[in-house]
């Protein structure tokens, strides 16, 4: 996904510990596309899974979003799925494969893809990272290092994402 051509140091790297069926994660919606505004390519926002078992469609919305990914529209999908957290919510994995179908991605390879578990492992390992670093909550913004959990609170959260990323910008990292 990024472009690692010897020309052109790399992108910092914004990872985006996110769940589907969060809330607060659809409230930093605003905040990420700002982000992507601001930065185009040379911020890479990555989105990393942390589902929580508090939510039951959490684990399949993150396979989905994965399949989306696999499709060409990640960031479209998790947008549209965290714009109606409601009726994901309500109609769980069959409103997984409705975002899909409206977003014009194979609808049918979804259904398969939930049933067959391909994107399980890519779930697990981000959650069991995001433990590891000491990801509690939803959504958590790690970049240059430093871990910001936005599950209490956004304030000023963007603001802080921008002084890092201009910082590792200005120092080429």
């Amino acid at each position: 996904m990024s472009d690692s051509s010897p020309d052109r140091p790399a992108a910092p790297v914004l990872d985006v510990w996110c769940e589907l069926q969060c809330s607060d994660c659809r409230s930093a919606l605003d905040d990420l596309r700002a982000l992507r505004a601001r930065y185009g390519d040379r911020l890479e926002l990555r989105l990393r899974h942390f589902p929580l078992e508090k939510h039951k469609h959490a684990f399949a919305a993150a396979q989905a979003a994965e399949e989306a990914l696999e499709q060409g529209q990640g960031w479209a999908y998790v947008e549209a799925v965290l714009g109606r957290v409601e009726e994901l919510d309500g109609k769980g994995e069959p409103f997984l494969v409705e975002v899909a179908g409206e977003l014009g991605l194979d609808a049918e390879e979804f259904d398969t893809a939930l049933v067959d578990g391909r994107h399980i492992l890519i779930v697990d390992a981000d959650q069991a990272e995001g433990k590891a670093i000491g990801v509690t909550g939803t959504p958590t913004y790690v970049i240059g290092g430093e871990r910001l959990d936005g599950g209490k609170s956004q304030e000023g959260l963007r603001e802080r994402i921008e002084e890092i990323a201009d910082r590792l910008l200005a120092e080429g990292v």
